[in-house]
C-alpha cells in the first residue's frame, strides 16, 4: 500500500456497512479519504474511531448517488481540495426485498436500485476515469458486487438487485477494455461479497445461525486489491462467509 500514501481516494455509500469500515481503512492506510453519502453526519462521526493522523484525513462529502449534480459536485470539490481522485470505491447500493419485479406498482422501488446500483456507480466511475486519464493516474477503480451478481438464489425474491448486480459484473469487463483501449493502466475491479452484517440485513439473520461476513472482511478486501503490484489486475474477488449456502 505505501505507493498509495498520501492519495486520494473517494468511497460511496460511506455511512454505515462496508463504506464505514472501508473509508476508516483507507484512512489508517494513509490514503485522503472522501466518503460520500446522504447522511453525512454519520461519515462525520466515524473519526472518533481513528487516530490522530488518519482522522484528519478523512473527509465527508453529501451526495445522493442518484442525483448527477450531487455526484458532479462531490467529484468538484475533490478536485479543488485535492487536484483529483486515485482511487474510487464504488460502494453504495440498494436492495429492495419483499417486492417482487412482476408486483403490481413496484415501478419506484425498480427506479430507486437501477438507479443507485448502476447509473450511480457508472456515473462515478466517469468522474473517476476522467481524473485520472487527465492527470496521467495510473489508479484504481473498486465495484462492491455481490454473489448474487453470478448466481441468483432461486429461495426468494430479491426484486431487481440481481439484475443491477448481474450489471456490474458486465461493466467490469466492458471498463476493463475501455481503459485497456483508451491507453492506460488504470485498473477496475468487481469484489462479490456473500451475506455481511450491514443495516440492510434482517435482524434475525444477524442473530441466527447463517454464516455472515463482517464489513471490516470487505474492507481487509478491498486494501488487498489495491495492494497488489502495478502489473497485476485482481478482476474479481468473492469473498464467502465459511459455511454459506448461497
Amino acid at each position: 500500500m505505501e505507493r498509495w500514501q498520501g492519495k486520494v481516494a473517494i468511497v460511496t455509500g460511506a455511512s454505515s456497512g462496508i463504506g464505514a469500515a472501508t473509508v476508516k481503512a483507507l484512512a489508517k492506510a494513509g490514503l485522503i479519504t472522501f466518503g460520500l453519502a446522504r447522511r453525512v453526519e454519520r461519515v462525520e462521526e466515524l473519526k472518533s474511531d481513528l487516530p490522530g493522523d488518519a482522522k484528519d484525513r478523512l473527509h465527508s462529502i453529501h451526495c445522493d448517488i442518484t442525483k448527477e449534480e450531487d455526484i458532479l459536485a462531490a467529484f468538484r470539490q475533490v478536485e479543488e481540495q485535492c487536484g483529483g481522485v486515485d482511487v474510487l470505491i464504488n460502494n453504495a447500493g440498494l436492495a429492495k426485498g419483499g417486492v417482487g419485479v412482476l408486483d403490481a406498482g413496484n415501478t419506484q422501488v425498480i427506479r430507486d436500485v437501477v438507479d443507485t446500483n448502476l447509473i450511480g456507480l457508472v456515473l462515478c466511475s466517469r468522474e473517476a476515469f476522467q481524473s485520472m486519464q487527465k492527470r496521467s493516474v495510473d489508479g484504481h477503480i473498486v465495484h462492491i458486487n455481490s454473489v448474487v451478481g453470478h448466481t441468483v438464489p432461486a429461495f426468494q425474491s430479491f426484486n431487481i438487485y440481481p439484475a443491477t448486480k448481474y450489471g456490474v459484473t458486465a461493466l467490469t469487463e466492458t471498463m476493463r477494455h475501455e481503459l485497456r483501449m483508451a491507453g492506460t493502466k488504470i485498473k477496475v475491479t468487481s469484489i462479490s461479497p456473500g451475506l455481511v452484517r450491514t443495516e440492510a440485513i434482517p435482524d434475525a439473520m444477524k442473530r441466527g445461525q447463517t454464516p455472515i461476513l463482517e464489513p471490516e472482511d470487505i474492507a481487509d478486501g478491498v486494501l488487498y486489491v489495491l495492494g497488489t503490484p502495478p502489473s497485476v489486475q485482481v478482476h474479481e474477488l468473492t469473498i464467502r462467509p465459511v459455511g454459506e449456502k448461497l
